[in-house]
C-alpha cells in the first residue's frame, strides 16, 4: 500500500495580510496558525509521514516549531522557492523515485477537518489526482477588459477550491515535468497543472465552508471566531487511565455534579486528588486567598501539581431587571472571577510540571439569551479568556482547556428547570470521560464540545 505524505505549503510571507511576521505563524486559539494545521495531519491515522515547505529563510524556525510540538511524524522540512509551485516541485523532488502519494495542503488554513482528510485518502483509493471543493454560494461573472460582463456560467456547476489537493507523485511529477518545458506556463494551482498538462481526471471531494484560507487582514477576525466556535470533540486517548497514575489533580467544585464525578474517575486511574469546594471544606473560588491557601495545602501534602479541573459555576436564570444585585455580583465573581482567582493561583504550580488546566464554559456562550444574561455573558468570557491564556502561557508548557457540554443533568439544572427527562440531557459521567481525555491530550486554547451520544 502507498504511503500517504502530508506536505505543508508553509513559504508564504504574508504581504497581503500586512503584518510584520509570516501569517503561518500568526496565533489563534493558544497555537500558531501552521501549529494548528500540522496538528491535523499528525493525529491522522492515515497519514504517514509529513514534510513541511517553508521559505529558506524560516528553517530553524520550524526546526523549533517541531521540536516544541514534538511532532513524530515530521520527517523533512524543506526550502520552498519564490513562486507558489516552486513549494510543490521542491515536495516533488524531494520524494523522487518513491511510490507514494503527496497530499499538499496550505499552511494557513488551520480549520481543515479530519472528514476532509479521511475522504481525500479514501479518494485515492481509485483516483490518481484528487481537488478539494465547495459549491459557490454566489453568483460568478466573467468580464472583459472594460469590466462589461461576458458571461455568467452556470452557478450549480461551478465551485470554489480549497486544499488539500493529493496525487500520486508520478501523476504531478510528470504534469510539472511537461509544464515547465511551456513558456507561457502560469498556475498557482496543482490540480490546474494536472488538468491542463496531462489526461488524467481530477476527482472533487467536498470541502466545508470552515476549511478557510488566512490571506487578508480581516480574515484573522473570522479564523478567531471560528476556532471559538468550532465543534471540537474530545480525543479518543486510548489506556487514558494510565496516564493518570501517581498524577496529582486539584479539582474545584468537587462536591457534586459534574466535579464529583470527575474526582471520583481520577481517583479511579490512581491519581491523588484534592477536592474542593464551598460545601465540603468552605473553599470559594470567588475569594483569591481561599483559592490560594487550597493550592498551598494541596502542594505541600503531594510536593507537586500536575492537573487543575475548576468546575465551580452558578445559574440563576432570571430577567436581569428583577435580578438582586447581591446575586449579579455572586455569579459574575463565581464563574467569571473565580476562573481568573484559580488561574492565577496554579500558574506557578503548573509552571513546574508543565500542567494542565481546565475550566468549563457552556452552549449558551455562543449568544446572549433573555434570562441568561449574567450566566451565557460569563460563560463567553470563560472562553475568551482560555485562549488568550492559553497563548500567553503556551512558553511555560501549560495547556489550558475549556469544557463545553450541552445540557447535563446536575443538581444546578435541576434546580433551575425541574425534572426533565433523562434522554434529553448529557449525563456527568459522559462529560468527566470527555475531561479526562482532554487532560490526557496535548491540545490547548481549545474549546471543546460534549455531546449526547446518539443511537
Amino acid at each position: 500500500m502507498k504511503r500517504n505524505i502530508a506536505v505543508i505549503l508553509a513559504g508564504g510571507v504574508g504581504s497581503r495580510l500586512g503584518m510584520s511576521t509570516p501569517k503561518q505563524f500568526f496565533k489563534v486559539a493558544g497555537k500558531m496558525v501552521v501549529e494548528h494545521t500540522v496538528d491535523v495531519f499528525e493525529r491522522n491515522q492515515h497519514i504517514d509521514e509529513i514534510a513541511i515547505v517553508a521559505n529558506p529563510m524560516l528553517i530553524s524556525d520550524f526546526e523549533n516549531i517541531v521540536l516544541r510540538n514534538k511532532w513524530h511524524k515530521v520527517k523533512k522540512i524543506l526550502k520552498g522557492g519564490k513562486e507558489r509551485y516552486d513549494s510543490s516541485l521542491s515536495a516533488i523532488q524531494a520524494y523522487a523515485n518513491q511510490d507514494v502519494n503527496l497530499i499538499f495542503h496550505d499552511a494557513v488554513r488551520p480549520l481543515v477537518s479530519q472528514r476532509i482528510v479521511n475522504d481525500v485518502i479514501d479518494a485515492l483509493s481509485s483516483h490518481r489526482a484528487i481537488d478539494v471543493a465547495i459549491p459557490s454560494a454566489d453568483t460568478i461573472i466573467e468580464v472583459d477588459g472594460n469590466d462589461c460582463i461576458t458571461s455568467i456560467p452556470d452557478r450549480s456547476r461551478l465551485r470554489r477550491g480549497q486544499t488539500p489537493q493529493a496525487f500520486d507523485r508520478q501523476v504531478i511529477a510528470d504534469a510539472y515535468e511537461r509544464a515547465l518545458k511551456d513558456p507561457e506556463f502560469k498556475t498557482t494551482d496543482d490540480c490546474g497543472v494536472v488538468r491542463k498538462y496531462t489526461d488524467e481526471p481530477v476527482f472533487v471531494v467536498r470541502g466545508e465552508e470552515s476549511n478557510m484560507k488566512l490571506t487578508y487582514r480581516e480574515d484573522t477576525y473570522m479564523l478567531d471566531k471560528l476556532f471559538q466556535l468550532k465543534n471540537t470533540e474530545p480525543e479518543n486517548t486510548e489506556h487514558v487511565s494510565d496516564v493518570f497514575r501517581d498524577k496529582v489533580a486539584v479539582v474545584f467544585g468537587g462536591s457534586y455534579g459534574i466535579g464529583k464525578y470527575v474526582v471520583d474517575m481520577l481517583r479511579e486511574s490512581g491519581a491523588n486528588v484534592f477536592s474542593y469546594s464551598r460545601s465540603e471544606n468552605k473553599v470559594d473560588v470567588a475569594q483569591r486567598d481561599s483559592v490560594a491557601k487550597a493550592m498551598t495545602d494541596a502542594h505541600e501534602a503531594a510536593g507537586h501539581i500536575d492537573y487543575v479541573v475548576c468546575t465551580a459555576g452558578v445559574l440563576n436564570k432570571e430577567p436581569l431587571a428583577t435580578m438582586d444585585y447581591e446575586t449579579i455580583q455572586n455569579a459574575i465573581q463565581t464563574n467569571y472571577l473565580g476562573t481568573v482567582n484559580v488561574a492565577l493561583e496554579a500558574y506557578p504550580y503548573l509552571k513546574q510540571t508543565e500542567g494542565k488546566l481546565i475550566f468549563f464554559t457552556s452552549s449558551s456562550y455562543t449568544r446572549g439569551r433573555a434570562f441568561y444574561s449574567i450566566y451565557s455573558s460569563t460563560k463567553a468570557a470563560i472562553v475568551n479568556f482560555v485562549q488568550a491564556v492559553a497563548q500567553e502561557w503556551d512558553g511555560d508548557g501549560i495547556k489550558i482547556n475549556c469544557i463545553n457540554p450541552e445540557r447535563t443533568k446536575t443538581p444546578m439544572r435541576q434546580q433551575n428547570f425541574g425534572i426533565e427527562p433523562d434522554d434529553s440531557l448529557l449525563m456527568p459521567e459522559r462529560v468527566a470521560e470527555a475531561t479526562l481525555q482532554t487532560l490526557a491530550s496535548d491540545c490547548t486554547g481549545q474549546v471543546i464540545d460534549v455531546r449526547r451520544q446518539k443511537d
